[in-house]
């Protein structure tokens, strides 16, 4: 199997840099200044075991790639950028017949719910993947993974429930590469529990780590809003007992990563990118308080809040936690 990594950013690289460090055939697809990094000097990854420089193949665009029946694409963008990926890969013809969204397998290696949805509209064969892999990707060409002796935890199955051969063929590749994928018939209930923990990723990203107590308050009452909305819904999730059992045979060296570093909504403010994920987080509980008729004002706030940080380019961070509160409670 051949793995196309749609995104090769902190998850994306991660994952690609370790499956082709245990020799299995990666092409890394990147834009802008990360590709042309890639393309010239190879994926620079560094993990508790130190650095490593990785050379697979690296494109740009879906036509530079002839497309084989064995491949697996693995989509690891954004979530608010699935849409032109989807499109863009989707309609690629494979060598046989065929185009890539009626034969290929494809894996939303993604936070949210909403990719996998997205996805099902123009692949049959759509997988989804909990990603529990802290990562860092700031500069063109260079991630930092800070697990050991695993690198993440993917937890795989088809969508919307499932398994198959194929999700055990991925998952055993996973497995001789240092990431722990256990394949799973519920993958939607891990990623529903990795969702909640990912309402708290805006008050990161505006107000930097949580360790005041106003960015742990306004953290824990996304939290209890998204669990009521679930609720509300018919949205089961793990415990996070399930999550932090599966999380204890990984530990977690700080200094593997860049100091400062934060998850994936800080790094897209750190980056600059003009975009943020929130829409599909806060948003996605948002969307679902809307749809059952449960308020959910702080969520609806820190979509608002970190969009406006995203669009206008503030610094990551740069929010005092104690001033959001109060920007928060003003308006609720």
């Amino acid at each position: 199997m051949r793995y196309i990594i749609i995104g090769a950013g902190a998850v994306g690289g991660s994952i690609g840099g370790r499956l082709a460090e245990s020799g299995h055939d990666v092409v890394l697809v990147a834009r802008g200044a990360h590709h042309a990094a890639l393309r010239d000097h190879g994926l620079r990854l560094t993990t508790p075991e130190g650095t490593r420089v990785h050379r697979p193949p690296v494109v740009e665009r879906p036509d530079e790639l002839e497309l084989r029946a064995d491949d697996v694409l693995l989509l690891s963008v954004k979530t608010q950028d699935s849409t032109a990926a989807l499109d863009a890969w989707s309609a690629r013809p494979v060598a046989g017949g065929g185009s890539a969204g009626e034969r290929l397998p494809l894996v939303c290696a993604q936070n949210g719910v909403e990719s996998e949805r997205l996805a099902l509209r123009r692949f049959r064969h759509v997988y989804a993947m909990c990603v529990w892999l802290p990562a860092t990707h700031v500069e063109p060409g260079v991630v930092s993974a800070g697990c050991t002796p695993y690198t993440g935890t993917l937890h795989i199955g088809r969508y919307p429930s499932g398994t198959d051969a194929t999700a055990a063929r991925i998952a055993a590749d996973l497995e001789k590469s240092r990431l722990l994928a256990p394949v799973v018939p519920d993958p939607m209930r891990w990623k529903y529990g990795k969702l909640l923990a990912n309402l708290a990723n805006a008050v990161e990203a505006v107000s930097g780590r949580l360790v005041s107590d106003e960015a742990r308050d306004l953290a824990a009452r996304a939290r209890a809003e998204g669990r009521a909305v679930l609720a509300a819904a018919g949205h089961d999730a793990v415990s996070e007992a399930e999550q932090d059992a599966v999380r204890a045979n990984l530990s977690f060296d700080p200094y593997a990563v860049p100091e400062g570093g934060g998850g994936s909504s800080w790094q897209s403010l750190s980056r600059g990118t003009g975009t943020i994920e929130s829409d599909y987080l806060n948003g996605e509980m948002a969307l679902l308080g809307r749809l059952h008729g449960v308020p959910t004002p702080v969520n609806e706030a820190l979509q608002r809040i970190a969009n406006t940080f995203a669009r206008e380019r503030r610094p990551a961070g740069s929010l005092p936690a104690a001033e959001l509160l109060r920007i928060i409670d003003a308006g609720a």
